[in-house]
Order: C-alpha cells, then sequence, then structure tokens
C-alpha cells in the first residue's frame, strides 16, 4: 500500500513575464465590514423616516402630526433615496458589480448627501401645507441622523476599497 506524498512538486505557476490578474479583493470582515451594514441599517432607517411623524402642533383642541411623506415631494423623495440605497447594498449582496470607474462607494456618499440635503430642507423649512403644525417631530431627527448615517456608511466603504 502506498501512502500520498504531500510534498509534490507541482508545475510552475505562471511566469514573471505574463501579467497578474487584478481581481478584487475578498470582501473585508470584522470592524472594517461595518461599512455595508451602517449603510443598509442607515438606508432603511432612511426610507422608514418618511412614515414617520416631521411636523406636530396643535389647533383648537386638536393635536396634529404630519408624517414625511404628506410634507410634500421632498418626504416622498427621502423615501425614494432610502430605498435606493437599499436596493445598491441588496445588488451588491446578489452579486451584482458596478463597472470599476464608478465605486459603490460614491454613489452611496451621493445618495446620503442628497437625503441630508433635502431632510434639511423640510427642517429649516415647514411647508404651508402642515400649518398649523409648526414644530418638528421626532421623525425628522430620525430621517437627519439617518441620512448622515448613510454617508459615513459610504465612507466606511470607501476605507474598505483602498
Amino acid at each position: 500500500m502506498e501512502t500520498p506524498d504531500f510534498f509534490e512538486i507541482e508545475a510552475a505557476g505562471p511566469s514573471s513575464s505574463e501579467t497578474p490578474d487584478y481581481a478584487r479583493t475578498a470582501p473585508a470582515e470584522g470592524m472594517w465590514a461595518a461599512g455595508e451594514r451602517v449603510t443598509s441599517v442607515a438606508g432603511l432607517v432612511l426610507a422608514l423616516s418618511a412614515f414617520m411623524g416631521w411636523y406636530s402642533g396643535s389647533g383648537v383642541g386638536v393635536k396634529l402630526s404630519v408624517i414625511g411623506w404628506n410634507s410634500g415631494v421632498l418626504g416622498k423623495l427621502v423615501f425614494f433615496v432610502g430605498l435606493a440605497v437599499l436596493a445598491l447594498v441588496a445588488l451588491h449582496e446578489l452579486g451584482f458589480e458596478l463597472p470599476a470607474a464608478v465605486p459603490e462607494s460614491l454613489i452611496v456618499l451621493a445618495l446620503g448627501a442628497l437625503g441630508t440635503i433635502f431632510v434639511l430642507i423640510r427642517l429649516i423649512s415647514i411647508p404651508d401645507a402642515v400649518l398649523p403644525a409648526d414644530g418638528r417631530g421626532i421623525g425628522i431627527w430620525i430621517a437627519l441622523i439617518a441620512a448622515l448615517g448613510v454617508i459615513a456608511g459610504g465612507l466606511l466603504r470607501a476605507s474598505e476599497e483602498l
């Protein structure tokens, strides 16, 4: 009976004159893989924040709360920005890769900046359609934190790509 030889010399690998194959590296693990998790959680919270109370106030004997979806076009756009972030994360998980000229972290950063701008506009300017709701509700602050979280996730993903 013959035992296998574990130290057999394999055929020589590619010669040094050939160009190496520059494949993408394996995804980071541990703390460095936090970029994708932060992006997905912040995108989900940003999308859901459009259905939270952005404005509150009271009239004669009535307490009023207006959700972000009913605050105008910008409230709806915040939802769709969060949905776009979730779609980008889902496509990445399914194995779809964007071209190398367009890094995913750049798209995540752009979506986060867009969401932040939309929320800041609604934070500064209360639409006339929601009056007498003259105060800001907790939902708009959650939306702002989630939009900033998308930016942070994009920055973490950019550091993972380097």
